[in-house]
């Protein structure tokens, strides 16, 4: 249980602000088990304090600040991370030139390289032997639908290497390291916007070299925009489709009367995944900062702290979806909080619901079952990353 770490006090209002309860994120009982923590915690408050800021737990909460970028801005890295590190009035004008990338016709048009890229995948894996979902399937699914999107051909296996080498990095909490693996990303995406500049109209006609000639707020964007927004459909799409792909194959496994109903009729599968990311979801916090005083529940929270939306543990609140654990796509669907809320909601949906889409469906009419190993364990990722580092399946 969270332990009070402050004293009562008046507020502006002249009501008492209740103490908030302390809590350690990288503690072993959160590392060890996520979301039976962060159900523990969110029954016992809704917000929690670390040396690292304040944590958000409920789902009306996560929801209110992530609908207020007024009073809980973005603008938390030292670096400039395009779109996610910017407030209002610019984060509006660069989200109108990224989702243009992401149009309905844009997916449809790209949907059968997907369709290719997956059946290539799920056709090569053994049957009957064991396999780890997350770097068999889910790796090479992100990577290759990426290069090929892009326009990256050839470098794959750089991505791969990198890859690893984050998620490594990200679970050691070296910010060194964790800034070295970033600054090697950063050069492998420049690498890619040089080559383009240097051919000038030989160059590939794909996103990264459209990228080159879109206008914001009347002018072309710098190569360091360029790069940042290259980075976040990249770096943080490669490592969330693994994990989803991770998380969705031992939901399919674990419930195979699930698996069976959506071999026999899939219906709506774009929500039949998203309650499968809902129970489990991979995608952990989003970091905001506070702009003035402002209160959250019965807890005030002062200016420039740092606040953590924890999307896991609000997509498993009881006061929304009862037993989080339950499955019902439909009625919990307008709830969902997969891929965030608010002006930051994330922008690159359309594409991961694809890619989702299309790898279920491919795995499901490639195969007459899945199965955890028996051989093998799960083993599941630590904070901040979430969902499963290995996932033991055997496709039959």
């Amino acid at each position: 249980m969270p332990k009070s770490n402050s004293s009562n006090r008046p507020c502006e209002d002249g009501r008492v602000s209740a103490p908030i309860p302390s809590w350690e994120p990288l503690s072993e009982p959160l590392i060890a088990d996520q979301r039976g923590t962060c159900d523990q915690m969110r029954a016992a408050s809704p917000v929690a304090r670390s040396p690292r800021g304040v944590t958000l737990l409920r789902h009306a909460d996560v929801v209110s600040a992530a609908a207020d970028p007024a009073t809980f801005s973005s603008a938390v890295s030292p670096h400039r991370q395009v779109p996610n590190s910017l407030d209002e009035p610019e984060h509006s004008a660069f989200r109108a030139a990224i989702d243009t990338f992401f149009t309905p016709e844009r997916m449809t048009a790209l949907e059968p390289r997907i369709r290719k890229i997956a059946h290539e995948i799920v056709d090569a894996l053994p049957r009957g032997r064991t396999l780890d979902a997350v770097t068999e399937i889910g790796y090479p699914l992100a990577v290759q639908v990426q290069a090929d999107w892009l326009g990256w051909q050839g470098i794959e296996h750089e991505l791969l290497v990198w890859m690893a080498e984050n998620h490594a990095a990200t679970r050691s909490g070296d910010r060194e390291r964790t800034a070295a693996v970033a600054a090697v990303f950063d050069e492998i995406v420049l690498a890619q916007v040089r080559r383009r500049r240097q051919i000038g109209s030989a160059a590939p006609k794909d996103p990264t070299t459209e990228l080159l000639g879109i206008s914001v707020k009347g002018g072309l964007l710098p190569d360091a925009d360029i790069v940042s927004i290259l980075r976040n459909w990249t770096a943080g799409d490669l490592g969330s489709i693994a994990a989803a792909v991770g998380v969705i194959v031992y939901f399919l496994a674990t419930h195979p009367q699930v698996q069976e109903a959506l071999r026999a009729r899939p219906g709506n599968l774009a929500t039949a995944i998203d309650e499968m990311l809902r129970i489990d979801d991979p995608f952990v916090v989003s970091r905001r900062v506070t702009t003035a005083a402002t209160r959250v529940a019965a807890f005030v929270l002062e200016p420039d702290t740092r606040i953590y939306l924890n999307w896991t543990s609000a997509n498993r609140d009881e006061m929304v979806f009862g037993d989080p654990d339950s499955y019902h796509p439909e009625e919990h669907a307008a709830h969902n909080l997969v891929y965030g809320a608010g002006i930051h909601a994330c922008p690159g949906r359309p594409l991961a619901t694809l890619e989702l889409i299309v790898v279920v469906q491919t795995l499901l009419d490639m195969t007459a079952r899945l199965e955890l190993a028996a051989d093998a364990e799960p083993v599941r990722e630590t904070y901040p990353l979430g969902g499963w580092r290995r996932m033991p399946v055997r496709l039959h």
